[in-house]
């Protein structure tokens, strides 16, 4: 039996509106090479100059992750030689970086909870885009210098489901926190992967593979488990030290494989070293104090709901994991309706159909408030939960007026008793030999008659009367 250990390197791309060490712009998808200048090309003579915005948003996580924030920091020239990097070094931190330490819990769906560590986050800047086009290769440099933090978590992972719940805890952190957009389609929030595998018991770890640049949830979880499955394949076949070595290595999305890139360097290979260019960061206590003003995170979210609203533990994990469902959630409770339907409206029924129509709800057609207002209906029992549903529906495709509807659609419930004594008199009647087997002990006929009312009523009829009425006319 084995043991898998995994450590993640997450890459974010702070939100800031210039890059890290000059001003020109990090908007996504510009045409090749034009968010450039004599800084970020390398040019001779130019000099970086630190985006202090930055350096702002890193503190922020650090406060977030419970981690030491280093007053005093300094940047390394990490040095490298790729197409896409034209300093052929990288400008990040080493020794001293700006965060240092910390943790992120992990929830399971049993209730469970698990503490990743975090060993550091430090500032570095992107390196470009490489774009291959059958035997030609192109360099890309618009994204050269944007600023990035990379969040180095220990080896404290033992599975695939483990790593994806980290990792969706904290795309969720640097969403709340609004440091970053962490779209994993733009490359926004990345991570490398970092597998080994050891025998039960034994302590020293295995030899470490890294995977390199995965831009997905499910491809994460799909690299780790081929990965593992390759390394415990090759123990087992006695050929580990010869198959398995310290290397880095890439996910082929089309063949689900990972495939091997290159040697993994060790830190002393990147001949790090103080870049000159650069003073250390001094931070001031004033931009520590700034730093700790940060918003309600998803746990504290979470315990809120729990005890502040007596809400399902799951059902509040649900609605923390992103901060617009969260946000819409609480818009609906500045209305007066039930914790209770305002959670099963949202996450079942309105969350049901986004998905099925392939939106979000960030790009809801429905608004919190419209929402609100036809829980209000329902509460009310101006109509029923069936009506409510097809109205939904109807809002999903446009927006209606929920009033104007309810009158054309002929959905407003029946509540008079009068109305439903009528109903119930003439099913009774056309039923009486039902009548009379219910009446000698076969109780599950009632349910016969309230469908046949609730459908002579074509769902009008307020269910709660049809019940309570029928009860006692049968009596």
């Amino acid at each position: 039996m084995f043991e898998t250990v995994i450590g993640l390197e997450v890459h974010v791309q702070l939100n800031t509106k210039t890059k890290i060490f000059c001003s020109c712009p990090t908007s996504f998808a510009q045409h090749q090479n034009t968010n450039t200048c004599p800084t970020c090309l390398a040019l001779p003579g130019a000099l970086p100059v630190l985006n202090i915005e930055a350096v702002k948003k890193a503190i922020s996580f650090g406060y977030a992750v419970n981690a030491t924030i280093n007053q005093k920091s300094i940047f390394n020239r990490k040095s490298y030689f790729y197409p896409d990097s034209p300093k052929a070094y990288q400008i990040s931190q080493f020794d001293v970086p700006i965060v240092e330490g910390g943790e992120l819990i992990i929830d399971f769906d049993d209730g469970a909870t698990k503490t990743i560590r975090i060993t550091r986050a430090h500032l570095e800047a992107d390196a470009g885009k490489n774009i291959h086009d059958g035997a030609i290769s192109k360099v890309d440099l618009n994204r050269a210098d944007t600023p990035l933090l990379e969040i180095v978590s220990e080896p404290d992972m033992r599975s695939a489901d483990e790593a994806v719940r980290y990792l969706k805890k904290l795309h969720s952190i640097v969403r709340y926190l609004d440091i970053s957009d962490a779209n994993m389609q733009e490359g926004s929030f990345r991570c490398d992967v970092n597998v080994s595998i050891r025998p039960k018991g034994q302590k020293e770890f295995g030899t470490r593979v890294e995977i390199k640049n995965i831009n997905s949830f499910r491809f994460v979880a799909a690299a780790i488990e081929y990965e593992v499955n390759r390394q415990v394949e090759a123990y087992e076949d006695g050929i580990y030290k010869d198959e398995v070595y310290q290397e880095t290595r890439l996910w082929d999305v089309a063949k689900s494989v990972t495939k091997s890139m290159r040697g993994k360097e060790d830190s002393a290979d990147y001949r790090y070293f103080p870049d000159p260019d650069l003073l250390p960061v001094i931070l001031t206590d004033e931009m520590l104090e700034e730093g700790k003003k940060i918003p309600e995170l998803p746990d504290q979210k979470v315990a809120r709901y729990v005890s502040e609203l007596g809400m399902k533990k799951v059902d509040a994990l649900v609605l923390c994991s992103f901060k617009e469902l969260a946000y819409y959630f609480e818009d609906m409770l500045k209305h007066d309706i039930s914790v209770k339907n305002a959670v099963n409206w949202l996450n079942s029924e309105l969350l049901g159909r986004l998905n099925k129509a392939g939106l979000d709800i960030s790009s809801s057609p429905v608004t919190a408030d419209k929402l609100a207002t036809l829980i209000i209906k329902l509460e009310s029992g101006a109509i029923n939960g069936k009506g409510a549903k097809d109205i939904l529906d109807v809002l999903i495709e446009k927006d209606e007026d929920i009033d104007a509807l309810i009158e054309s659609m002929g959905l407003a419930q029946v509540s008079d008793d009068g109305a439903i004594l009528k109903i119930i008199d003439d099913i009774l009647s056309a039923n009486s030999g039902k009548v009379n087997e219910y009446r000698s002990g076969k109780d599950k006929l009632f349910g016969f008659f309230v469908g046949q009312v609730m459908k002579a009523s074509r769902g009008s009829a307020n269910p709660e009367k049809v019940n309570a009425l029928l009860k006692e006319r049968l009596a």
